[in-house]
């Protein structure tokens, strides 16, 4: 039979536990496909065939499986808005082999230096889409760059 007193006990039991549940936070899974964010499109303006481009993201793997030891292995791709040239590139391995471990961080890499599509520009602007694959050849968001502008 219930008293007051196993009430009251009952009830200050019941209002910890739900206090203590409700402060919990749920922490988000990190998917083991890759995640990308621009950063940085430097310089710019750049000057027609004297820049070199560094083009600056922010990645995060869940399962850091990001980059290749193997040379030949491209796994970074950045797309040109202007001819629709992909250049390719290789980010060494960031995580060891067969682990499981959440990874992030920043990558730059270099773009040669630019030139025009019509050479009778004395200026032209470009933008860059660019994505990564793990080597589970799982394929990350695709990120734009800001316009850079190229010179004469």
């Amino acid at each position: 039979m219930y008293t007051m007193k196993t009430s009251g006990i009952f009830f200050t039991i019941l209002t910890l536990l739900l206090l203590t549940f409700s402060g919990c936070k749920k922490e988000e899974a990190i998917s083991n496909v890759p995640s990308l964010k621009f950063v940085s499109i430097t310089p710019n303006p750049a000057l027609k065939y004297q820049d070199e481009i560094k083009i600056t993201i922010e990645y995060t793997d869940g399962n850091g499986d990001l980059g290749e030891n193997t040379p030949d292995v491209k796994n970074l791709f950045c797309k040109d808005s202007r001819n629709n040239v992909t250049y390719e590139f290789r980010i060494p391995q960031l995580g060891p082999d067969n682990s499981n471990i959440i990874i992030n961080g920043k990558l730059t890499f270099n773009l040669a230096p630019q030139g025009f599509i019509d050479d009778n520009n004395t200026t032209e602007t470009a933008t860059y889409s660019i994505y990564v694959k793990d080597r589970a050849r799982n394929m990350s968001n695709t990120v734009q760059s800001t316009t850079l502008t190229i010179n004469k």
